[in-house]
């Protein structure tokens, strides 16, 4: 069932996602050569604690998954989302690390990613990375009152491939607020049935509140299970980027919750 948020949780939430976007920010610029994505975890939990915020992620439950037991996912070159922040995950000159982070801000829920360059890296990563953050404003920009869930995932997928990169098929964004995942799920592709062009999905309603998150990948559209029991990863191992915002719908247009 889809929720809607009233204006003042909204304006909760972009409290709440303005902490997040600074938080995301520092622990970016800890990202270099030699660097651990266990400092990273670490450098964000005493700031989420310094906020009067609480994690969203830590321990957080899926339907078929072991509770995850870090605040902060972090992805590396082929991981696409949700790999662990390991002590031994050490950052090398040219990698492609995605930050994920979720928070609790007085009982709401705000969820954002960003991808970042460590050091020096080749111009095909440049261009995922610039890609991926290009989509997710692509996305946004679709995401109004009237509109339907399938222009955003249909905008985002023909701007990808236009640049000859693939979009991850096998996850999807999600309504936020009251949880951290909610209905609807939110594709960055066209999900519904293309025969019949009218089913375009929900239409997008005053209210609303999604984490677009454009996953995309260098040449595939599927991923697997990562060697930490929590990653995925592309199929073919190919490099991998992730944006992420949580969005409100409203009468003034999308409004960008986590910046």
């Amino acid at each position: 069932m889809i929720t809607y948020k009233t204006n003042e949780q909204i304006q909760t939430m972009q409290k709440g996602g303005a902490i997040l976007a600074a938080i995301l920010k520092k622990t970016a610029e800890l990202i270099k050569p030699g660097a651990s994505a266990a400092d990273l975890e670490q450098f964000a939990q005493k700031e989420i604690s310094h906020a009067g915020a609480k994690p969203a992620f830590l321990n957080y439950k899926t339907k078929n998954s072991n509770p995850y037991p870090n605040i902060l996912c972090v992805s590396v070159n082929n991981e696409v989302v949700h790999a662990l922040p390991l002590i031994n995950k050490i950052f090398q000159e040219g990698d492609v690390v995605g930050l994920d982070c979720g928070i609790w801000y007085k009982d709401l829920c705000v969820d954002a990613a960003l991808t970042i360059a460590c050091g020096n890296v080749d111009a095909q990563s440049r261009k995922l990375i610039n890609t991926c953050r290009e989509a997710l404003q692509i996305g946004i920009s679709k995401c109004r009152i009237d509109n339907y869930l399938g222009d955003m995932g249909f905008a985002i997928q023909k701007f990808v491939e236009s640049q000859d990169f693939k979009v991850i098929k096998t996850l999807v964004g999600h309504g936020v607020g009251y949880q951290v995942h909610e209905d609807p799920q939110v594709p960055n592709f066209f999900p519904f049935d293309e025969k019949n062009p009218k089913n375009r999905g929900p239409k997008l309603k005053q209210g609303m509140t999604l984490a677009i998150e454009p996953m995309i990948s260098v040449s595939s559209e599927k991923t697997k299970k990562g060697k930490d029991g929590f990653a995925s990863i592309t199929a073919d191992c190919s490099l991998s980027a992730h944006f992420e915002h949580t969005i409100a719908v409203t009468k003034k247009g999308p409004v960008i919750l986590t910046k």
